[in-house]
């Protein structure tokens, strides 16, 4: 007889709670491999791809595109044994000789495309069971604990199909302090109809639930309209976006940093004509033919190198021990705008690569963070970050620090401008920088000399000979 198995949503190596699904790559209906990739999903950080970790017969998706989700919540039931091949069952439950085959089976299970690089040591606090739902077994594990972990089960049953109860399997759509209003207020979740987008329950809709207000009701009063992104008010003309994925991770992130750590923020202007000039040479030569060499990977090069003279610039403060770390590499970040919002994937090790090395990777990296594609460890543990507003056309900025490092680096846009060249008035081309610190680990001496380094290494390339 068919076998079902829930696929729960996977924590991808980040520590998240939640994601969006985006797209279903397939549906009802559909064969799949082990290993095959079955959904999208966006997180606070990235897009995702994830693979199912058996095969079998897709027969429900249990979650809509647009709607965020708990990790561990099930996304996804399939029927692994749809030809009914497997051992017969007594009772419902299989043989103990197959339970022990099908437990070895996924002990011996390799990690899967898309969990990230590899696997959390870290324990995660057990979810609380919900009301009516089973209590997890040995062969049937709570799916929070581990990436890998399924829960066999029989086909969902949906609300409407028993008046007046909700089943245990369908799992309400709110976010933590939705949840705790409703505990608070004594409203259970399984029987409010969410308004929010993608059918989430919101703040609103619990208190409206508590007062036994219908949401039809409310939006009687005043209409709304999906739209792209949100919903439309007629008579407002407002649209409403949900804050979530990248950016709220980005803006918690940004919040965080702006209060906790003191920032100075000082700029430099500087003649940038000679490191144009070696760019238009080394573009001719052939082991630049192929790379994109842009002022973003001459500033990279000036970074490491001057990170050197100045390690302060590449510590953190690190409040919990009451200590400063100094790191020996640089990790850094590049600031990349996408469609989903501001991203800082990392460039592992930059300074021990080369300048075509450097091209390479962050061309690389910023092509890949546009596309939504950047893996998950990719966005973690950076040192140091520059982010390139000269690319809008912007002369400066006081950019606000990354959680985790203790400066950032703003890249002006090149122009054309008047400059006292030996005593004589020349057009030249002229950049600005700025740099924002934490006070707290940087001084003013530290940080005016690293910035100065980086403006004299931009000014003259030919300077990092003597570094």
């Amino acid at each position: 007889m068919p076998e079902y198995k829930q696929f729960p949503l996977a924590d991808t190596a980040e520590g998240l709670t939640e994601a969006e699904i985006i797209d279903w790559k397939v549906k009802p209906g559909d064969e799949v491999a082990v290993n095959q990739v079955v959904v999208e999903i966006e997180t606070a950080k990235a897009a995702v791809e994830l693979p199912i970790p058996w095969a079998g017969v897709v027969t429900e998706l249990l979650v809509e595109p647009g709607q965020t989700v708990e990790v561990g919540t099930p996304i996804l039931t399939v029927d692994v044994d749809p030809h009914g091949t497997a051992s017969p069952s007594v009772n419902g439950s299989a043989p103990a000789e197959a339970a022990s085959n099908e437990a070895a089976g996924e002990e011996e299970m390799k990690p899967l495309v898309g969990y990230g690089s590899k696997a959390s040591s870290a324990k995660r606090r057990p979810r609380k069971q919900a009301a009516g739902s089973p209590k997890p077994t040995a062969e049937s594990p709570e799916p929070a604990e581990a990436v890998r972990a399924v829960q066999v089960v029989r086909p969902r049953q949906a609300p409407e199909d028993v008046p007046g109860t909700a089943p245990a399997a369908y799992v309400p759509l709110a976010k933590p302090p939705v949840r705790k209003l409703a505990k608070e207020l004594g409203v259970d979740l399984r029987t409010v109809t969410g308004s929010a987008d993608g059918g989430i329950i919101t703040r609103e809709d619990v208190r409206r639930a508590a007062e036994g207000v219908t949401a039809t009701e409310t939006a009687s009063a005043a209409p709304a309209v999906s739209a792209p992104g949100g919903s439309y008010d007629p008579a407002s003309r407002e649209r409403r976006v949900p804050i979530r994925g990248v950016r709220k991770a980005t803006a918690q992130a940004m919040v965080n940093s702006a209060y906790t750590a003191p920032h100075v923020t000082e700029f430099l202007t500087v003649d940038v004509t000679p490191m144009m000039e070696l760019r238009d040479k080394l573009r001719r030569t052939p082991e630049f033919a192929d790379v994109k060499l842009t002022p973003l990977v001459f500033a990279a090069k000036a970074v490491c190198l001057a990170a050197k003279r100045t390690p302060d610039v590449n510590a953190v403060w690190d409040e919990s021990a009451g200590e400063i770390v100094y790191k020996d590499y640089v990790h850094l970040g590049i600031a990349a705008a996408t469609p989903r919002g501001l991203v800082v994937p990392k460039v592992r090790d930059a300074d021990a690569k080369s300048l075509v090395e450097l091209a390479r990777a962050i061309g690389e990296l910023t092509t890949t963070a546009r596309d939504g594609r950047t893996p998950p460890e990719d966005m973690l543990n950076g040192t140091f970050t520059i982010t390139n507003v000269g690319v809008f056309g912007v002369d400066t900025g006081t950019p606000i620090i990354n959680p985790g490092e203790s400066a950032i680096l703003a890249l002006g846009a090149i122009r054309d401008m008047p400059w006292v060249v030996d005593g004589e008035l020349a057009v030249r081309k002229v950049m600005q920088l700025s740099l924002s610190f934490d006070h707290r680990v940087i001084d003013g001496q530290q940080g005016s000399q690293f910035l100065a380094d980086v403006g004299a290494l931009l000014a003259d390339p030919a300077v990092a000979i003597t570094y």
